[in-house]
């Protein structure tokens, strides 16, 4: 019997050996708030908590397989990984669906949105570049490792989505970033962005994209129309107060004043029955996890796993922030999920596999240091 209980016990510690349990817990504590209020904005129905529990399911395995894989063949695979993130990525301009445009590939089980690859093979082919060259990069590597962030942020502004465009352009941005990229390049890129804003106002930007920007420097122009939106949604925020209305009990989100309540608005539904309380929960549990990401990649001694750990942990930051700005009426509405939070399962499960990437570099830290 002692036999038997040993080997348990050595299968379960060589199973969970990759694990970081401090972002486990917390990327726990996440999906559990979503599965929650998912289960309340569905109506108290358990269709959407069934499907979004086995996206968690694959993502969590995507996690543990990630992280055990070693530090130095993520690092070979990275250009491989991003060129074949490519291929769906063309793909869906040409046999993808969508609202306002062509975001998704149906592949008859389950819609699949191709850009949210980006979240880990871009930051990873920008780090296994930024790598193996000296850093901080001079001019020409900075220019090239621009080039590789610009191609496909190019391709999902053909969908067109600018929200996740802007937002893959960042996660690779932030490798440049860590990478030790010059100041100046910030201020030449914001000097750009404002030059080239009324350009993009009259020529590039669709007029969807410009009632949002419109809608969010005055929303009570079109309360019923284009500002209806953030107007409901700031509306259920506000009714949360300190403590929120009660799992279940939300008002506007009940009586479908909150849109997309199951998705990109998810956090309004959260802020109304939570209330402040549960609003500065979920924050910290986001904060647990970013930090963690950081901390990580400030303790790897591999110059790609650092960059790639905390360029992750970065972009997960930016997502919330956005979301978060977007359903309070501090950003204009860009259609950005909030993670783990929302429903969709190309997303979750991108995440989750990238938080994988992060306990590998983790682990990898740790068998080193016991050599």
């Amino acid at each position: 019997m002692n036999v038997i209980l040993r080997w348990l016990l050595d299968l379960l510690q060589a199973f969970a050996r990759s694990i970081d349990w401090i972002l486990l817990g917390a990327l726990a504590g996440l999906m559990a708030a979503g599965l929650a209020v998912l289960h309340s904005a569905g109506g108290g129905e358990m269709v959407l908590v069934k499907s979004q529990g086995a996206r968690y399911a694959v993502g969590l395995g995507i996690m543990w397989v990630l992280s055990r894989v070693p530090v130095l063949r993520l690092r070979g695979a990275a250009p491989v990984v991003f060129a074949l993130s490519l291929l769906p990525l063309v793909a869906v301009l040409f046999v993808g669906t969508g609202r306002s445009g062509a975001h998704w590939l149906n592949l008859g089980v389950f819609y699949f949105q191709p850009a949210e690859l980006l979240k880990l093979s871009l930051p990873m082919a920008v780090a296994w570049y930024l790598n193996s060259g000296p850093m901080p990069p001079g001019f020409a590597r900075t220019v090239t490792a621009m080039a590789i962030i610009g191609v496909p942020t190019g391709l999902v502004l053909m969908q067109p989505d600018f929200g996740t465009a802007m937002l893959v352009a960042a996660s690779g941005g932030f490798a440049l970033f860590l990478a030790g990229m010059s100041w100046w390049w910030l201020v030449a890129a914001a000097g750009g962005v404002a030059a080239a804003a009324p350009v993009a106002w009259y020529w590039l930007l669709r007029p969807y994209q410009k009632d949002r920007i419109l809608t969010f420097l005055d929303p009570e122009s079109d309360p019923l129309g284009t500002g209806w939106n953030i107007i409901q949604s700031k509306i259920a925020i506000g009714s949360g107060g300190l403590r929120g209305q009660g799992w279940g009990e939300g008002s506007q989100s009940h009586l479908n004043y909150v849109p997309e309540h199951t998705t990109d608005f998810i956090f309004a539904v959260l802020s109304e029955e939570f209330g402040w309380l549960g609003v500065v929960t979920v924050l910290s549990l986001y904060l647990v996890v970013v930090g963690r990401c950081l901390w990580i990649a400030a303790e790897a001694r591999d110059g790609f796993a650092r960059l790639l750990a905390g360029a992750l942990g970065l972009g997960l930051f930016v997502y919330v922030l956005v979301n978060g700005g977007m359903i309070s009426g501090l950003l204009p509405v860009v259609g950005v999920p909030m993670p783990l939070l929302s429903f969709g399962g190309t997303a979750a499960v991108s995440l989750l596999a990238g938080m994988g990437v992060v306990m590998a570099v983790h682990a990898s830290g740790q068998v080193r240091a016991r050599r």
